[in-house]
């Protein structure tokens, strides 16, 4: 699995969240969204680092 394969699905899930809480106005989902957001970017970018392992002992 290529970078812009893994790109190309976390856009497709942020996309789909965001459409979710248009359509049905829960604007009070907008922090879980930004916390999931924030939550795997960070998962994205320390996958293959030496940080990786520090990450995953705190959850």
């Amino acid at each position: 699995m290529n970078t812009m394969t893994k790109v190309h699905d976390y856009y497709s899930v942020i996309t789909e969240l965001a459409m979710y809480l248009k359509d049905t106005k829960s604007y009070w989902l907008a922090p879980v969204m930004f916390v999931l957001l924030a939550l795997s970017a960070l998962a994205f970018f320390l996958e293959g680092s030496v940080l990786a392992p520090a990450i995953y002992s705190v959850f």
